[in-house]
């Protein structure tokens, strides 16, 4: 099982495609590290944000967090980046991840921070020269910045890093409902450049990033997701409060189901309460069709066998300089 915890709202960016800076929780409100210690046995664990490295309390965070999860990954804006040094020092077992929105003009523009790409360009390069291995960087696409992310992939290629993508979506979590994507056909044209790039990888891991985009391009068509939703059963996300829910991208216009508060209850009470119970048969008929890593990851592991048709015949299409099939 796979989780999200959202350790505070408070962030020193202010993004184009999310508000939560606008709603900061405050310090004593947030959600304590032993409270966590509550959390099951899990394979992954993402600690996110707002911008995590606020927390003066981090460290103790990722103390608990890797006690339960056999892989943590913080993602950050990197701004901070001795504070990130400090943590990964202590702990080089973890991943990092910085977000980065494009070229250096793109990014900081799209992230309403000034200098930002060099200070999360620095703390990247920083962190492999310390001899971290689970490093990267990811885009979160736009009709802004969709042009630079083949430069991205291949500064990450070169820099030997991670490299992830995401869509602009809407959701309670951002407080952002009008983030849209109008040149469909340009960032469709990106991303399929991208997949070209990472099936001529020697790398698997690149053919099954490559299945992933190609499900953010059924998700920009507005087409049904390619392999079901299993949101509060597969994974969990807990905010910044305890509550903890299905994932990240519920909008109260649509529908809206905490499982539970992970300050007052245990999380066997939740996960097999009735309100888990009424989520999970609300998440079967969510109308939202997202394909963001954290719902899309498990399951792709789960129904292995999908993807990996896709991938098998798709690297082979690669492989003889034919073009790739992306709407099959």
């Amino acid at each position: 099982m796979d989780a999200a915890v959202i350790v505070t709202y408070r962030c020193n960016a202010k993004c184009h495609m999310c508000n939560t800076w606008e709603y900061p929780t405050k310090p004593d409100k947030e959600i304590k590290a032993e409270t966590l210690e509550k959390l099951p046995a899990l394979d992954f664990c993402n600690i996110t944000g707002g911008e995590p490295f606020l927390r003066e309390d981090l460290e103790e965070i990722v103390s608990v967090l890797k006690k339960k999860a056999k892989r943590v990954v913080i993602s950050t804006n990197g701004f901070y980046t001795d504070r990130v040094l400090k943590v990964a020092k202590k702990n080089p077992d973890i991943g990092v991840r910085i977000s980065i929105e494009g070229l250096p003009t793109a990014n900081d523009e799209l992230r309403g921070l000034k200098d930002g790409f060099d200070h999360g360009l620095r703390t990247l390069l920083e962190l492999r020269r310390m001899g971290l291995k689970d490093i990267g960087f990811g885009i979160t696409v736009s009709d802004r910045n969709a042009r630079d992310m083949i430069e991205l992939y291949q500064l990450a290629e070169s820099m030997g890093l991670e490299f992830a993508t995401a869509a602009v979506h809407n959701s309670n979590y951002f407080h952002k409902y009008d983030n849209k994507i109008t040149k469909q056909k340009e960032v469709l044209e990106c991303f399929e450049e991208l997949i070209g790039e990472l099936l001529k990888s020697k790398k698997t891991k690149s053919w099954f990033r490559a299945y992933f985009n190609y499900g953010l391009m059924n998700y920009i068509k507005g087409k049904p997701r390619l392999l079901p939703c299993e949101a509060g059963s597969s994974n969990f996300f807990v905010d910044p409060s305890g509550e903890v829910y299905p994932c990240n991208g519920l909008e109260e216009s649509l529908w809206n189901g905490s499982m539970g508060n992970i300050n007052t209850q245990s999380f066997d009470e939740i996960w097999n309460g009735e309100r888990a119970r009424k989520v999970r048969e609300q998440v079967k008929n969510c109308p939202k069709n997202c394909w963001m890593i954290g719902t899309a990851a498990p399951v792709m592991k789960k129904y292995i066998k999908v993807p990996m048709k896709w991938v098998a015949k798709n690297k082979l299409k690669s492989l003889l300089g034919k073009k790739i099939c992306l709407d099959c």
